[in-house]
């Protein structure tokens, strides 16, 4: 491709850990004098970094390719990530595609562009077998200058009925904890003040970590070891699972320097029977255990949950013991899925399927439970002097930010103010569900 310009656009659909990813993709390219440019702009290559947890996941990747193909209609589009893995030769069925890689073949992108052309037909397919997915890729993302999501595991062993990722990213597997320490440095070197850490099973940290199934490190000696790295305001934990969430993590975090108090902690079921059909590692008293260590050494700690409505077998009973156990729980908010059925998943074949109209009836029921217990929480912080990381973002005159215990606040923008911490009180909950704040004699001595 001799008249390549060399600009490249990205866009990344669902989690931290796809963005890291995204950001690491997107730096080999800049390295190797690509330019980057919006997605909606003008490119030569549109790199589109895919999810396949939910069917709606694969339904906004083929609106993505429009969107490029709107952009440039003479653009390469490649797509990489968990629906890349999964279904290779769909995706390369659709109008546009040129390239889908795989698993094992995403980080390797630059050696496909340059004999790459404008498909016509069908797009070209590099992917592997899932099983020769078992090397680890370091990642981090950099957003914007304020907060960095940190890759330190990736891929899954436990087999959740549900679940798609281990046929999308392979076995457990880590990153040396010697690779985790300089890649948060380097996040350090560039004035970002928090890093939230990322996998798709953080809490099993350490196996694989040098190409063997043991248990190098833990979690513990991971969280403890970046706990020393100079020059980061902040690290959250992103999601972790509630049989790996031991009490001497939740105590380091509660004395640490830089673990903020903020757990999110998958839930997917408040009935026991539910969560052995999904073939869980726990049952609800552990996870409440769980929640009451947080609460027991730190009362203030914000505590997510994700949870699955519509899995079958969920008769009206059952999603009211879910219902009624989140209710009871001191926990702050909810990410809620409705579930959907995917191939290859154990899930798929099972009897008593909930009606899709029954689904998303739960999942409005237990949206507005997590809005409930969200400004319940707020309620409590009001009044307090807290840390607040303020965002880059200019919406309408006014940023936003957080405490580190996961309170969104807003004030009127401040360029002086983006990627700065101030101590500053919480004062009230706004229309929009965020809290106003406002400077203090107490903001004047905590800087102090």
């Amino acid at each position: 491709m001799s008249t390549f310009q060399r600009t490249a656009a990205y866009h990344t659909l669902g989690c931290k850990l796809n963005f890291a990813e995204t950001s690491t993709i997107a730096r080999q390219l800049t390295d190797a004098g690509y330019d980057k440019v919006g997605f909606d702009e003008k490119a030569n290559v549109y790199v589109i970094n895919t999810c396949s947890v939910t069917e709606n996941a694969d339904r906004e990747c083929k609106l993505h390719v429009k969107r490029a193909m709107k952009a440039n209609p003479d653009g390469l589009v490649v797509i990489v990530g968990c629906y890349a893995q999964l279904k290779p030769e769909e995706i390369s069925q659709i109008e546009g595609v040129d390239l889908v890689l795989g698993a094992k073949e995403k980080f390797n992108i630059l050696s496909y562009l340059d004999d790459l052309e404008k498909s016509e037909n069908e797009g070209i397919v590099h992917s592997c077998e899932i099983e020769e997915t078992d090397f680890f890729i370091g990642s981090y993302s950099i957003g914007d200058r304020t907060r960095a999501f940190l890759k330190v595991q990736d891929g899954c062993d436990y087999k959740c009925t549900y679940c798609t990722i281990p046929l999308a990213r392979g076995i457990s597997r880590s990153d040396t904890i010697e690779n985790v320490l300089r890649n948060a440095a380097e996040i350090a070197a560039r004035d970002i003040k928090e890093i939230v850490l990322t996998g798709v099973n953080i809490g099993d940290y350490g196996k694989g970590e040098f190409g063997n199934k043991r248990h190098e490190h833990t979690f513990l000696d991971l969280i403890s070891e970046l706990d020393k790295v100079e020059g980061i305001e902040r690290i959250r934990i992103s999601s972790i699972e509630p049989n790996l969430l031991k009490d001497e993590s939740i105590e380091l975090v509660s004395r640490s320097r830089s673990f903020v108090p903020h757990f999110h902690i998958p839930l997917q079921s408040g009935s026991d029977d539910l969560l052995k059909k999904m073939k869980r590692r726990y049952l609800t008293k552990l996870y409440s255990d769980r929640v009451n260590k947080i609460r027991e050494v730190m009362p203030d700690a914000a505590i997510g949950v994700d949870v699955i409505v519509g899995f079958p077998g969920e008769t009206e009973e059952k999603f009211m013991e879910t219902y009624n156990f989140l209710n009871e729980l001191p926990i702050t908010y909810l990410h809620v899925f409705t579930y959907s059925e995917r191939e290859n998943t154990e899930a798929a074949a099972m009897d008593g399927v909930v009606p899709v109209a029954e689904r998303k009836k739960r999942n409005k029921m237990l949206r507005i439970l997590s809005e409930k217990k969200k400004m319940a929480f707020y309620q409590t912080q009001l009044g307090k002097t807290l840390p607040v990381l303020w965002e880059h973002e200019n919406k309408d005159g006014k940023m936003f930010g957080f405490t580190e215990n996961y309170v969104r606040v807003q004030k009127d923008f401040d360029p002086a103010s983006v990627n700065q911490i101030e101590f500053l009180n919480l004062e009230k909950i706004l229309s929009d569900g965020t809290v106003s704040v406002q400077s203090s004699y107490q903001n004047f001595l905590a800087k102090a």
